[in-house]
């Protein structure tokens, strides 16, 4: 179950960002700049956001199979008008109907790996499924663009619909169905948005996740007016960054379970440092290959720090909380383009590594704040109890 709830979130996020590699494409065809193309990463990304926390919360006592399968469907559909987009218009429309059941199928998802294992090893199960993600959000840009590149926005619009019905067949024959047994009240998944710790989290990762996907979001055009690379060789970069990304994943589940805190801490000064190494060498080939790799598994890491912090702290509703994650992760996403954008459109595309600084500074000031409260509630439960 885990390996298809790992291959559905991979066609949804591959639908989600493999747009990504091709947004050059999209602005020459529908005759629009770069930066209203990126609105079609944005407002897909805005509307999961707005879905994040009431689609799981609505949903939350729907069989699980039966999600599955409309979410699925949804994208099957919509990635095909998206093909035949006759203008910007539609094609803007096919993206945000789908984004909507976007961030029911992911925290479902998540929340089902989470529960097949022990209590322990849930962090690894949930990594694994992030994988999916990974391999949706960078894999599928390389794989899109190369398609793209080689045939036609069409055939890579195609390329979604197709990856969407293979998880939507795997689905109907080999997922039983999946009852929602342990039913949470709308009312306690609510009051997890009471608790501050669950404030914190939510900013830290609207910011972190802004510092990744705001550059993200432009990366096939840094590579092609800053290092001034081919279409072939931006297809070898992204795909570079998705080994990368997934390899993350793989690392992140590890050092969660070790030490979160310590991985949280450092997290930020790591992004800061591999994004000034991009700034200062973006000119040179073989230095951003190697700053795009170090980029790409900090990305994978990041995302299951995010997954980690909102979950932790709101364990009592656990798909809400994993839809506030998506909520929080796709408002940074929005919000770290459209910054991001301003600077591309003010200056170049090579500004928007400063975006990024903006976002990380911001993240890791509400990570420091967030420990001191921590810190501060220990301390003074100890005291406590000595009393």
């Amino acid at each position: 179950m885990i390996l298809i709830l790992t291959f559905g979130v991979f066609g949804i996020l591959n639908t989600e960002m493999g747009i990504v590699g091709i947004l050059p494409m999209i602005a020459e065809q529908f005759q629009v700049n770069i930066a209203t193309a990126g609105w079609l990463v944005s407002a897909f990304a805005l509307v999961v956001a707005i879905a994040g926390p009431t689609m799981p919360l609505i949903c939350s006592k729907m069989n699980r199979k039966t999600l599955m399968l409309i979410s699925g469907g949804i994208f099957i559909i919509t990635n095909i008008i998206s093909a035949f987009a006759p203008n910007f218009a539609v094609l803007m429309l096919a993206r945000i109907v789908p984004a909507a059941f976007h961030p029911a199928y992911v925290s479902m998802a998540l929340t089902e790996a989470g529960k097949a294992v022990k209590p322990e090893e849930s962090a690894k199960a949930v990594a694994k499924v992030f994988i999916g993600v990974s391999a949706g959000m960078v894999l599928g840009v390389p794989v899109t663009n190369l398609i793209a590149a080689n045939s036609s926005f069409t055939v890579a619009m195609v390329f979604f619909a197709a990856v969407n019905m293979i998880a939507f067949v795997l689905t109907i024959f080999f997922i039983p169905s999946l009852p929602a047994t342990e039913t949470v009240s709308y009312g306690k998944q609510l009051g997890v948005l009471k608790k501050p710790s669950m404030l914190l989290s939510i900013v830290i990762v609207v910011f972190l996740n802004g510092a990744i996907f705001g550059f993200y979001s432009y990366i096939s055009d840094f590579f092609g007016t800053i290092t001034r690379i081919d279409a072939s060789a931006i297809s070898l970069f992204l795909m570079f960054y998705g080994v990368a990304n997934i390899v993350g994943n793989m690392i992140a589940g590890k050092i969660l379970t070790v030490n979160a805190k310590l991985s949280t801490f450092v997290l930020p000064f790591a992004l800061a440092a591999a994004y000034i190494g991009l700034f200062l060498t973006g000119r040179i080939t073989v230095a951003t290959a190697i700053c795009i790799v170090i980029i790409g598994a900090l990305a994978g890491i990041n995302s299951n720090v995010n997954q980690y912090l909102i979950t932790q702290a709101g364990p009592e509703a656990p798909e809400f909380s994993n839809g506030l994650y998506l909520t929080s992760a796709n408002l940074g996403t929005t919000f770290g383009t459209f910054i991001c954008g301003l600077f591309i459109t003010a200056i170049d595309t090579r500004y928007a590594l400063i975006g990024t600084f903006i976002f990380v500074a911001v993240g890791f000031s509400v990570i420091l704040l967030k420990m001191g409260m921590e810190r501060s509630r220990t301390t003074t439960a100890n005291e406590g109890g000595r009393n």
